[in-house]
């Protein structure tokens, strides 16, 4: 029996929820095959505001071993079935993303084929109706979803927590629980193996010098390894997405319950969003600031809030875009330093955890990195961001405003190819491009089409063979059931402080 190699040195650079995420995760994931450290500076800062999350945060906390109620109740966390959008098709327009689906496909077309015809005769109700995860956030219930196949299995639930709470709740868990070790200090030079061009050691401002066999980056915009030292291109994607700047501020709640859904509200220069967490509300106004000044955006968001002002608005600097290999040589970067899309849907932490899920399904264990592995990681990387990169587009490009120059701009302008194609085949056919990996299926790309005003040519022909009295009584009775279904649900508050309660009760 050959023996096990030794433990691949990980040294992760950075804090902040990138970079306790990678530690935590390649810890517990790989266990004794690694040693982990992480390098942080207390005088650097982390970018944290409000966090709002996709569902894929549970199966990541879960992997991790943390109790939910632990976990929320550490962050001030609440949840959240979807986004609440307004204004972006056209002012006094709304609808709801959500984590689930609409209707149910029948003799093999999707529902919304069916839904398109009904609404073409008048006999359909509003899309959000036929989802269980919009009623149940427009009414403000909560419970979790089942997993019997049934109607209340057809949705699922993310959390929004304070961030500045998330990434030292994951360093007590790594530090205690999984035997990462801390170095506080900050890095004043990057040494590197003269042949080979690896990155071999850390040097501490107080000449304390670590070495490793990987890198992990997660020091931010900075990227002090991949874009720094070797020099890693960055790729703009400004043009497509210029909102640079956010201006947040947090504060208090003006009701005793909460709806679980972020709030994204269009603004003449960009949008703003709401985050309910358990103690505040957490606001700001993301924008292009070739559209508006850094104090006017301050000005705006201060007046556009519903609670008392817990503090004065912070802006936060950001340019969309990410590096063109996230892993080169021995580093791989995982977060800002990777790249960066902006958080109207909430991708963040998504794009950090899946480059973690990739690197330790394709970690290089004993050290010996495989090209094939790299290259392999890079492709998985690149295709996460384009697709993402491409939905959120079309939430500025899909618009009929016309009453701002942010707005002109984002109407008219040119789109990555792979979204005009998307586009096309759904204005012509009513269908989605179809793909098994990545973020954001069917029934997110038909949320923004349609609540934005985007509708197809032609939808299945298949839809008119039924009658449509046929039609028309089962989506009636499914309307009904979900009816019953949030009827019965607790309010979203009730059901949050009874679960974070649960572990103070505990004995």
């Amino acid at each position: 029996m050959s023996e096990r190699p030794a433990p691949t040195r990980v040294v992760v650079l950075g804090g902040g929820t990138a970079g306790w995420m990678s530690a935590a995760g390649l810890a517990k994931l790989l266990g004794p095959l690694v040693t982990v450290t992480l390098v942080e500076s207390e005088d650097i800062g982390i970018v944290g505001v409000g966090e709002a999350t996709l569902p894929h945060i549970r199966g990541f906390v879960e992997r991790l071993g943390i109790d939910e109620a632990e976990f929320m109740r550490a962050t001030h966390a609440t949840y959240k079935l979807g986004i609440d959008f307004r204004d972006f098709g056209r002012i006094g327009d709304s609808y709801v993303h959500p984590f689930g689906t609409f209707g149910e496909e029948a003799a093999g077309v999707p529902f919304h084929h069916y839904w398109l015809e009904l609404q073409r005769r008048g006999m359909a109700e509003d899309l959000g109706h036929y989802s269980l995860a919009v009623s149940a956030a427009l009414a403000s219930k909560f419970r979790p979803p089942t997993a019997d196949g049934s109607l209340t299995s057809t949705y699922g639930y993310a959390y929004q927590f304070d961030a500045t709470l998330f990434g030292p709740f994951l360093r007590e868990h790594a530090t205690k629980n999984r035997g990462v070790e801390r170095i506080e200090g900050k890095v004043v030079e990057v040494r590197q193996d003269p042949e080979s061009g690896d990155v071999t050691t850390l040097v501490l401002e107080s000449g304390r010098e670590i070495a490793g066999d990987l890198f992990v980056d997660c020091s931010g915009f900075r990227s002090l390894l991949l874009g720094s030292t070797l020099g890693e291109r960055w790729e703009d994607w400004s043009p497509w997405l210029p909102c640079d700047r956010a201006a947040a501020l947090p504060c208090a709640h003006i009701s005793e319950d909460f709806a679980p859904v972020t709030s994204a509200i269009a603004m003449p220069a960009g949008w703003r969003w709401r985050i309910p967490l358990q103690h505040r509300m957490g606001n700001g106004y993301v924008f292009s600031s070739q559209f508006i000044s850094e104090d006017e955006a301050c000005a705006v968001i201060s007046d556009a809030v519903d609670g008392e002002l817990l503090a004065e608005p912070r802006v936060l600097r950001f340019r969309a875009g990410r590096r063109s290999k996230s892993w080169n040589r021995n580093v791989i970067a995982v977060g800002l330093s990777s790249g960066f899309l902006e958080p109207l849907e909430s991708t963040s932490l998504y794009l950090s955890q899946m480059a973690i899920t990739y690197l330790i399904e394709l970690f290089p264990v004993g050290g010996q990195i495989d090209a094939r592995d790299r290259d392999e990681f890079n492709r998985l990387v690149d295709m996460e961001y384009d697709r993402v990169r491409d939905f959120l587009i079309l939430h500025f490009h899909a618009t009929e405003r016309d009453d701002s120059e942010f707005w002109n701009h984002v109407r008219t302008m040119q789109v990555p190819d792979t979204l005009a194609e998307k586009m096309t085949l759904w204005r012509e056919t009513g269908r989605i491009e179809k793909y098994s990996d990545g973020l954001f299926y069917d029934a997110s790309w038909i949320a923004v089409y349609l609540g934005q005003g985007v509708w197809p040519q032609r939808h299945d022909p298949r839809t008119r063979l039924p009658a449509p009295e046929q039609i028309a009584r089962a989506l009636a009775r499914l309307r009904e059931a979900m009816i019953e279904e949030v009827a019965a649900m607790p309010g979203h508050r009730e059901f949050l402080t009874a679960n974070v309660q649960r572990l103070a009760a505990a004995p």
